[in-house]
């Protein structure tokens, strides 16, 4: 396992004279030690290896939005350190808030490039300008790129940049971001699901309405559900800040057609208002409240309450609940905290297991100070097959490919609770749950 590889162990014997993160040992081997660490890049010095985390935390309309991003890139380093650090150093982390702004996200890319070796866990929506991330210089001022590893990739400019690797896998393929239409391949594992175990779905779709972006990153998958059988009777734009009253059309309509299935594309907190609306409403017709990973909150049930009651969402990575069938998701909920993990931060501390992934090849091969961004970029696409030590289902992130693999739950009794495959700590990955699709969502101008 990853975890029990890593290089560097505090159970070291320093030299008396040298300090931690020295590596130094003394006895035997000394004679015969490597080369002493020394700065090989930007963000790396003989004792340090600093990392930038950017996210949309501070937010009026969404407070708080991906501070789950942060505080699990924050664990990862924290146990990274308690077991030696990447590389024999000890890892710094540095957070920029992004505030859902597009300059600030820029100006966090600079600041970054300028300090940080490389970015774990990128949790922002408006990172929609690479060229800073791409033209981002090393030590040696050569423009490189700056090693990007995402949880959030929104903007399709984001998804194509050839300096970021996303533990999730990109919708759009990439190759085609040119044509007209475009390909995209979206997971479709819970669908075919719901079309086996219930009869005669149909129903509503919600979109986000507040960044086209956004909602383009939705309507692959919804168009290939409509097109495995669960026909739209109504679709709408909705602000992720709007009212519950907004949401009143919404269940008139299902109401009106009788729906048995609705899926909202935005956050926990609407899909929230959503249930209440519909409770408000008596709207009784519905079999599948659909949602994806962002519902896994444990906010989602404290503030739905009863009216979440049945609500079904799927996860890529394994339950917080079955922690005992993972070791590494174990250790995610330790360092973390129970109480600050969610599903972002999840995929944020994944990010950074590839990204120790990553680093670790690259010493296994050159040594310690082989590590550069060039050697960090010629590497992260080799790395194919990860499953953070089993905390995620098998994903090609060196191929940019979304995973098959998925977990159902459902709210039931106000706890999220396993529906399939039944058992603990697996996922379903079956090939049959990725889908492409062609549309044309880029524009001529794109």
């Amino acid at each position: 396992m990853r975890w029990s590889r890593a290089i560097g162990l505090l159970s070291a014997v320093v030299l008396a004279s040298g300090a931690a993160w020295t590596g130094a040992t003394a006895g035997p081997g000394a004679a015969t030690r490597p080369s002493p660490r020394r700065a090989t890049d930007v963000g790396i010095t003989a004792t340090t290896i600093r990392v930038g985390v950017l996210a949309d935390v501070d937010t009026p309309s969404a407070p708080g939005l991906f501070q789950g991003s942060v505080s699990a890139v924050e664990g990862w380093a924290r146990y990274m350190n308690s077991i030696g650090g990447l590389a024999g150093r000890k890892v710094v982390v540095d957070f920029i808030d992004t505030h859902l702004n597009a300059d600030d996200a820029r100006e966090a890319i600079i600041t970054a490039c300028a300090r940080d070796f490389a970015l774990v866990g990128t949790s922002a929506l408006f990172v929609d300008n690479i060229t800073d991330l791409v033209d981002c210089q090393n030590a040696a001022g050569k423009a490189v790129g700056l090693p990007d590893f995402p949880v959030v990739q929104t903007d399709p400019v984001h998804q194509c940049s050839p300096v970021s690797f996303s533990v999730e896998g990109e919708t759009l393929d990439c190759a085609t971001k040119n044509d007209h239409p475009q390909t995209y391949v979206a997971t479709v594992g819970p669908t075919r699901y719901f079309l086996s175990t219930f009869k005669d779905l149909h129903g509503v779709y919600i979109y986000p309405s507040d960044l086209q972006a956004s909602k383009n990153a939705q309507v692959p998958l919804f168009r290939l559900q409509q097109q495995l059988g669960i026909k739209s009777d109504q679709e709408f734009d909705i602000s992720g800040v709007a009212p519950q009253s907004a949401f009143t059309p919404v269940v008139q309509a299902a109401k009106q057609h009788g729906s048995t299935y609705v899926h909202a594309g935005l956050a926990y907190s609407s899909m929230v208002e959503l249930r209440k609306e519909a409770v408000l409403q008596g709207l009784t017709s519905v079999k599948v409240w659909d949602c994806s990973i962002q519902c896994y909150d444990q906010r989602f049930i404290q503030q739905g309450g009863s009216s979440v009651e049945g609500q079904y969402l799927y996860t890529t990575f394994v339950p917080f609940e079955e922690a005992s069938a993972n070791k590494m998701t174990a250790t995610f909920l330790k360092f973390t905290g129970r109480d600050k993990a969610d599903a972002f931060g999840a995929n944020a501390w994944a990010a950074g297991i590839f990204f120790q992934d990553v680093v670790n090849t690259i010493v296994g091969k050159g040594g310690e100070n082989a590590l550069t961004r060039a050697a960090v970029l010629a590497t992260a696409p080799t790395i194919n097959g990860f499953t953070a030590d089993g905390m995620l289902g098998k994903t090609d992130v060196g191929k940019h490919l979304p995973t098959p693999c998925y977990a159902l739950l459902q709210v039931q009794h106000a706890k999220f609770v396993r529906v399939y495959p039944k058992k603990a700590g697996t996922f379903d990955c079956n090939p049959l749950n990725l889908h492409t699709i062609k549309l044309d969502l880029l524009g001529s101008g794109s």
